[in-house]
This record gives C-alpha cells, sequence and structure tokens, in this order.
C-alpha cells in the first residue's frame, strides 16, 4: 500500500510525523531515507510529538547512532548516517540494531537503505524527496495489514 503526500513546510512534515506517531503500535519500524536536509529528523520529532513524547529532546543522533526516548511508547532513533554502505554485520551487533527491532516500542531508522535487506522488517519506508524551497514529497509506503491499516487512516485524516 502507498501513501504519497507533499509538505510545504518543516511544520506540516512536523504535522506529517504527529499524525503518523498517533497511529503506532509496539513493534513499529519505520525506514527513513532522503537527501541531507530532507526532514527525516523533523518527521521524527512530530513522531515523537504523536509517541507523547517532548519534541524538543528529539535531534539526529549521527554521532551516538542510537538515541531512546520514553513516551507513550518508546522511541528508538537510529541514524545510520556516519556508517558504511552495507552496514557490516559487526556494525549492527555492536549497535544492538535486533534489540532496536524488538516489538517493545517503535523504531525509526534514519538511512535505512544502509542495511542488509530486511525482509518484513520494516512496518512502513518513508521516502522524503527534496522539492523547490521549504517543499518536500513523502512517500510512504508498506506491505501487510499493520502498513495498511496506518496508511488507510492516514489517507482519510490527511486529505
Amino acid at each position: 500500500m502507498l501513501f504519497e503526500v507533499e509538505s510545504r513546510s518543516a511544520a506540516d512534515t512536523f504535522r506529517i510525523g504527529e499524525a503518523l506517531g498517533r497511529l503506532l503500535e509496539p513493534g513499529d519500524v519505520l525506514g527513513l531515507s532522503g537527501d541531507l536536509g530532507a526532514g527525516k529528523t523533523e518527521l521524527v520529532r512530530g513522531l515523537a510529538r504523536g509517541l507523547d513524547i517532548d519534541p524538543d529532546v528529539i535531534y539526529s543522533p549521527s554521532f551516538t547512532l542510537v538515541a531512546e526516548h520514553e513516551g507513550r511508547l518508546r522511541l528508538n532513533h537510529i541514524d545510520l548516517f556516519r556508517l558504511g554502505e552495507p552496514v557490516s554485520l559487526q556494525e549492527e551487533e555492536e549497535i544492538g540494531l535486533t534489540d532496536y527491532l524488538s516489538p517493545s516500542g517503535v523504531t525509526a531508522v534514519e538511512w535505512h537503505r544502509k542495511l542488509r535487506a530486511r525482509a518484513g522488517a520494516w512496518t512502513l519506508e518513508v521516502e522524503i524527496a527534496l522539492g523547490e524551497g521549504d517543499r518536500r514529497s513523502l512517500r510512504l509506503e508498506g506491505e501487510g495489514p499493520r502498513a495498511a491499516a496506518i496508511l488507510g487512516v492516514l489517507e482519510r485524516s490527511w486529505r
């Protein structure tokens, strides 16, 4: 299933993330992709608000790789930007990637395409493309009943 939406500003991207965050359940994993400055972290800030986490504590964990935040559900925010492509098994083990993909919280992985294929690991893949000025196009895609439920609600509520 696919849902595409245009963001006209960082505030729009935040609101899309917030709406998505309200729909997430334990075990949901989001793979985020887009160029530097596309708005991946702004989307995660919105996710945080939707998960009852203060969005002001959200930053891109490029140097720490993983940041954990407690709210209605725990948010595991992973940023793989500084790792090689593909991410090695050793690097995955060092950051405990498998532990973060467990059903105990919500996980958002920036630069997720650096990982080797993980069939079924992603509830949704979110691609953010830069547009003119502050505009961004967001493409949310997923397979299975969980993705269909989330995207169906988003599509009905956002349009």
